[in-house]
């Protein structure tokens, strides 16, 4: 989505303004670093994936929906409420309509991997009578309803749900850092209830030092303020701090050059405050507290200065806010670590929903040992069946040998016969007076009787 070109925002192709958020995702690299690097036009630009499960889906139909002249055109000078609003949504019957048969062949494709999702968890609890329709329903990025063409509802039910979700990003990330926390806590003093007292006390001692390293560092300027600003500026710009200026300030940290800082660019401008605080080769440094630190920051300064809460800082809105008090004189900022994260009541009511899970799984997998020794016996039983018949057939067998009887064939005849016995009506095999056979046509003589007399 950066790469719409003729947009004036990075995902404004129905996304800045759309989501506006895809930009809402932490990074590790210092953009500030990267200096008069533009983007050749109609050059694409990768975003971070969203972490939206439909992630794909929502890029695909912003890069099909980007080819059409007249929906990107209307896009251009529609806001952020007429988006929200479904408003634009109503533009998909004007494109043409070879973008329709793109957008209806993605529609198919995402119902389709959703289908398969839903198959997939149903089989592995073993389920049938599958009702895909209804558990579609679930899903709110598109009409269910209508699993073959792309419709304006699609478009509308894709923006909403992105923006929904989007714009809740913040506070589950909040969450699930605070249920991070508190899980740290919890296995520390789980892994001191089976120390001694005494490796307990050396343990607690070494806590509480490196919490004391951990918290002696620099001051950590205000997150959009002008000090916080002009540090970026002399070190990591390498600009005379006397020569200050907001407006070039702005333009050389718009690394696209779109007209806008984003959330990934706004971030890359606390890289010098957290390298005061966190070094990955200290141990007593949390790398994903440093990362948690950084989204804090961001998220401070885009509800200090973006003013229409479209997740983008405009010039306007950037020189506005080195207008106020808060820039010149900011307060001074609250690290993670000088900060109570949860209290004990929180952390106790945490550990005994842990508990409870413990005990959930430890029942689950008693159960199923209790199954498993079941099925164990089920097999030994069927084992020894299996041999006792067997020695039964084998007994049989021997017994029809001692008295005397051959043993029989598949159909009950006898293997074979006694000397000198033969089957009832069984004939010889040659014709007397001879042991050849006659030739075709020769009629046997009676045989001669002995008590003929010659002449």
């Amino acid at each position: 989505m950066k790469g719409l070109s003729v947009l004036p925002q990075q995902c404004v192709l129905l996304m800045t303004c759309l989501l506006v958020v895809l930009e809402a995702v932490p990074i590790d690299i210092d953009k500030t670093k990267v200096k008069g690097q533009g983007h050749a036009e109609g050059e694409k630009v990768e975003n971070p994936d969203t972490g939206l499960y439909y992630d794909e889906y929502l890029r695909q139909v912003i890069d099909v929906l980007e080819t059409d002249k007249h929906f990107r055109e209307k896009l251009q000078t529609a806001d952020i409420e007429e988006i929200k609003s479904g408003k634009l949504s109503k533009e998909l019957d004007l494109v043409s309509h070879h973008v329709r048969t793109r957008l209806d062949e993605l529609k198919r494709q995402e119902v389709a991997r959703l289908r398969m999702l839903i198959k997939a968890k149903m089989d592995s609890v073993q389920d049938t009578g599958i009702d895909h329709q209804a558990l579609l329903k679930q899903f709110e990025h598109l009409n269910h309803q209508n699993p073959d063409t792309f419709e304006p509802k699609d478009l509308d039910m894709l923006i909403k749900a992105a923006t929904n979700d989007l714009e809740n990003y913040d506070k589950t990330r909040h969450e699930e850092f605070k249920k991070y926390e508190m899980m740290k806590e919890h296995e520390r003093r789980e892994y001191l209830k089976t120390l001694d007292e005494e490796k307990r006390q050396r343990e607690e001692s070494k806590f509480e030092e490196m919490k004391k390293k951990h918290g002696d560092h620099p001051k950590v300027h205000h997150p959009g303020s002008k000090d916080q600003l002009k540090e970026v500026w002399e070190e990591a710009d390498g600009l005379d701090p006397n020569e200050f200026d907001p407006k070039t300030f702005f333009k050389l940290h718009d690394v696209n050059n779109d007209g806008f800082l984003d959330e990934q660019e706004l971030e890359a401008l606390f890289t010098k405050e957290l390298e005061k605080v966190y070094d990955p080769k200290n141990e007593e440094d949390d790398m994903v507290e440093m990362e948690e630190e950084r989204l804090r920051m961001r998220e401070h300064v885009m509800n200090e200065v973006d003013i229409n809460k479209d997740r983008l800082v405009t010039l306007e809105e950037f020189l506005r806010a080195t207008e106020k008090k808060e820039f010149l004189e900011p307060d001074s900022w609250e690290t993670l670590d000088q900060q109570q994260l949860f209290t004990e009541d929180e952390l106790k009511e945490f550990e005994s929903h842990i508990s409870q899970q413990e005990d959930e799984l430890r029942k689950k997998a008693e159960d199923l040992q209790k199954q498993k020794e079941e099925l164990q016996k089920q097999h030994d039983q069927l084992q020894a069946q299996k041999q006792e018949l067997q020695q039964v057939v084998k007994q049989m067998e021997q017994k029809k040998l001692q008295q005397g009887s051959p043993p029989a064939g598949p159909a009950g005849e006898l293997k074979f016969q006694p000397p000198g016995e033969h089957k009832v009506g069984d004939a010889p095999e040659h014709p007397a007076g001879g042991g050849q056979p006659l030739p075709p046509g020769h009629v046997p003589e009676p045989a001669s009787r002995t008590d003929q007399v010659h002449p």
